[in-house]
């Protein structure tokens, strides 16, 4: 997918779209030196890293604030936050992320799009708890130790977002064994083995 067809396919204003080119110009300038996805990937950003973020904010729009735990290269948070700045205007946007070259990478992010997302420099189980309605996470741990963050930074009735590769139901077998949850899969738009997770009513047995 090239930047045309992403375009057309979620249909974004031209300040959208020129926020994403920054987003993208910033991302090339960084990744070299601070490894914030594969160099084998940038030639396809615009589905594997764009478009992968993007679907997740149709399943959490109605968030009051969203969060992004392990945001590494922004994704799917800086994206989110990108999409919300004029779809949610009033969703407030935190990332969480202990590396704090990643951190300074994301601040500058936010300052050349000039999307206020907020960042936090800290280890997701030191973060003070975030209250958040929505959380996502992308590629960051197992689904026991997701239930684990969303526990800690999650509101009462909020809902978790999870992007999961192919071995994401004997993820979900392994977690029932500690928690009860309602889950609701989706289909990847970017890969016909991956799915999204949508958690709710998350609980410790």
């Amino acid at each position: 997918m090239n930047k045309a067809e992403f375009v057309e396919r979620l249909d974004v204003s031209r300040e959208t779209l020129e926020r994403l080119e920054v987003y993208e110009s910033v991302l090339s300038k960084w990744n070299p030196r601070i490894n914030l996805v594969s160099a084998a990937t940038m030639a396809d950003l615009w589905s594997r890293h764009f478009l992968d973020s993007a679907q997740l904010f149709a399943l959490g729009r109605h968030a009051r604030h969203w969060a992004d735990l392990g945001s590494g290269g922004g994704f799917p948070g800086a994206v989110v936050g990108i999409l919300a700045n004029e779809r949610a205007p009033e969703m407030k946007v935190t990332l969480v992320e202990a590396d704090q070259r990643k951190a300074a990478f994301l601040r500058t992010v936010a300052r050349e799009t000039g999307v206020s997302f907020r960042v936090i420099a800290k280890r997701i189980e030191q973060a003070e708890p975030l209250g958040a309605d929505v959380i996502s996470a992308r590629a960051l741990a197992p689904l026991n130790l997701l239930l684990e963050f969303a526990d800690r930074h999650l509101a009462p009735g909020g809902t978790a977002l999870f992007l999961k590769g192919e071995n994401a139901d004997a993820e979900i077998k392994q977690a029932l064994e500690e928690w009860r949850f309602d889950c609701e899969k989706h289909p990847s738009a970017t890969d016909a083995h991956a799915k999204i997770l949508k958690l709710g009513a998350i609980e410790r047995v």
